[in-house]
Formats: structure tokens, C-alpha cells, sequence
């Protein structure tokens, strides 16, 4: 399982604060918000806005918010616009980093973001520069705990994914943006509970940081998780678990 996925992973496990649990419910809504502008306030015929609607009951969001916003993205309800950003650049030691966001004051989260790289020892570059080195993947995260790993894998191959890695008491599996929801679906047939299923940018190869500067992008990342306005931050730094409990400590 790569770094950043297991680092995203072993925090859903440890559960959220009251605080961040309503910053992950505003997130949750803007996406549902921009969903619903670009393709209409239908889950049936808006693959978006499926995708984000389970994540949300994934993430325990109340059925009236998950409304709230729906009527909002279809301008039944008021709201402010939301303008969709992705931000590259440089982590410490030269990890790429790719930030995505949703924002109604572009300059605001702009600025934001830059002072985070600036602060955290790296630098924000120009479009472009790093999201080569991403693939956009649907990414299923699976907790074998008693049963069998290896026979998930190959039960997610079954299902339709693309690759799947094992790593001790996780199966992290990969599929096709489009194939996400489907095999997502056949695991759960098959009494298969999934931890976690997403759209993600996923880097094509990763790179081995020593301790300082691996605990250091930790931070960094940690702290651009944290800006309301950024919904997903990938980077191509592979974590050992040696790294992530240091800095769970």
C-alpha cells in the first residue's frame, strides 16, 4: 500500500474530533454542490455526484446535509460558487505534491496553499509540473483482518480491478475512474467490507524519504488536508511504517 494511502487510512481508523468531523462534512458538501452543477441533480445519470454521495454516507454524513447541498448545486437553495483548483508543486527533497480544490475565493486559497509549501520546506510550481507523474485511478481500500489477503486480491481481480497491492492487514485495490462504483459493489456481494472508495491521483511511481524529511512531508501534507477549501492532497512519497507510527507518536 502506497505511503499516503496508509497514512489516509490509519486516520479514518483512529476516528475524527466533533471539529474535524464538520470540516469533512463541508468538503463532502462542496463536492456534492459542484457535482450536482456539472451534471444535474440526479445520481442515477450523474456518475460525480453517486460517487461522492456514498463517500459521504461512508463518512457518516447526515441524509439532511447530503440534501442541503443537492438543493444547493441545483440553485433551489442559496449558495456561494465554488470554482474547482488543482495546485502542484514541491514538497521537501523535491516530493511531488498535487493538490485539488474547491474554493469561492481563488486568490484566498491560492495564497493559503503557497505559505503552507513556503513554511513547510517546499515551494508551489506552475501547472503542469507535477501532475504527469499522476494517474487518475478509482482506489478501493480493503481491511482483510481474519480473512485471507491474497484471496481478496484475487477475488478484486475477479471483480474487475486493474492491480491491487497487499500490504500486512490492508488490500489496497485499483480499477478504472469508471469502474470504481462496479467493482466496489461485487466485493460488497461477496461480503467483502470496504474501508474506503475513491477517485484518487495516483502517482505511477513513488519515492523513499529518509526520517527527517519523510516526517517533515508528513506535516505538510497534514496541514494542507486541514485548508477547508482542499479536497484531495496526493503526493509520490512512500512511507514506511516505521515513519507513519513515529509520527502518529
Amino acid at each position: 500500500m502506497s505511503g499516503h494511502s496508509k497514512w489516509s487510512t490509519i486516520k479514518r481508523q483512529k476516528g475524527v474530533t466533533d471539529a474535524r468531523r464538520g470540516q469533512i462534512f463541508t468538503k463532502l458538501a462542496r463536492e456534492i454542490i459542484v457535482a450536482v452543477r456539472e451534471s444535474g441533480d440526479n445520481p442515477e445519470s450523474n456518475f460525480r455526484l453517486r460517487l461522492v454521495i456514498q463517500k459521504a454516507r461512508d463518512n457518516n454524513m447526515p441524509m439532511d446535509n447530503i440534501e442541503r447541498a443537492i438543493k444547493r448545486g441545483s440553485g433551489k437553495a442559496e449558495g456561494a460558487i465554488l470554482v474547482e483548483m488543482t495546485l502542484e508543486g514541491y514538497g521537501p527533497s523535491g516530493v511531488a505534491i498535487l493538490v485539488q480544490a474547491l474554493s469561492d475565493n481563488r486568490n484566498r486559497t491560492l495564497q493559503d496553499v503557497r505559505n503552507l509549501f513556503t513554511r513547510n520546506g517546499g515551494n508551489l510550481g506552475e501547472a503542469g509540473c507535477v501532475a504527469w507523474l499522476f494517474d487518475s485511478r478509482g482506489l478501493i481500500t480493503v481491511e482483510a483482518n481474519d480473512r485471507d489477503a491474497e484471496e481478496l486480491a484475487l477475488q478484486a481481480i475477479d471483480a474487475g480491478a486493474e492491480d491491487v497491492k497487499v500490504d500486512n492487514n490492508y488490500v489496497e485495490i485499483y480499477t478504472k475512474p469508471t469502474e470504481l462504483e462496479k467493482v466496489r459493489q461485487a466485493l460488497e456481494q461477496n461480503n467483502i467490507a470496504v474501508a474506503s472508495a475513491e477517485l484518487s491521483m495516483v502517482p505511477k511511481s513513488t519515492i523513499e524519504l529518509e526520517e527527517k524529511v519523510a516526517l517533515q512531508t508528513l506535516r505538510l501534507l497534514d496541514k494542507l488536508e486541514e485548508l477547508d477549501e482542499v479536497q484531495l492532497v496526493s503526493s509520490n512519497a512512500d512511507f514506511s511504517d516505521a515513519i507513519l507510527e513515529k509520527y502518529q507518536a
